[in-house]
């Protein structure tokens, strides 16, 4: 069991370089370089991550280093007042009725909301946050890695085709009258 989930992102920060701090660039560069889970579970990096979010058991280890796999290939989060929290909405259409606008094409999503093996998740998810340039919400990212489940996947499509806007517009038809 992960109980802290959200303290991946503390991770991250201590370990990602930027500006005015140095971060761990040997561990990011050995987390990067980790080409399977089994390399990815070897680097003290990750057992400071599975110690740091609370994991409980070994079976957790897997999941753990996936996600230090992954956030050390995140550079940075987007910023400014606006800034998507959600990854799948970084990844999504910028206008909802155009396709075209999104990072990531609506196949590849659909390709990588059904990766379920570690080795397979460790590949697809390389190749979003290398779409991405390196620049995601590491909270939304962290939680999905360390819980992708069948709500976290139906959140990101949500997410993705920015459906809240779309639920939240008003139309102009009028309601049907009951029969």
């Amino acid at each position: 069991m992960i109980r802290y989930r959200s303290a991946a992102h503390d991770w991250w920060r201590d370990l990602v370089p930027r500006a005015g701090y140095p971060g761990d660039r040997a561990a990011v560069a050995k987390l990067r370089r980790a080409s399977t889970i089994s390399e990815a579970i070897t680097e003290e990096a990750s057992i400071a991550l599975f110690r740091r979010v609370g994991a409980t058991s070994a079976e957790d280890l897997p999941r753990v280093a996936l996600a230090a796999a992954i956030l050390a290939r995140v550079s940075k989060e987007p910023d400014g007042p606006n800034a998507p929290r959600s990854v799948a909405r970084v990844l999504g259409p910028q206008k909802t009725d155009d396709v075209s606008t999104a990072i990531l094409s609506p196949l590849r999503f659909k390709r990588l909301l059904a990766v379920d093996e570690p080795e397979e998740q460790l590949i697809a998810f390389r190749r979003m946050v290398a779409i991405a340039r390196g620049s995601l919400p590491v909270r939304d990212l962290a939680d999905a890695l360390l819980d992708w489940s069948e709500t976290r996947r139906r959140r990101w499509v949500f997410d993705y085709w920015n459906a809240s806007e779309i639920a939240s517009t008003p139309t102009t038809d009028t309601p049907e009258e009951p029969v």
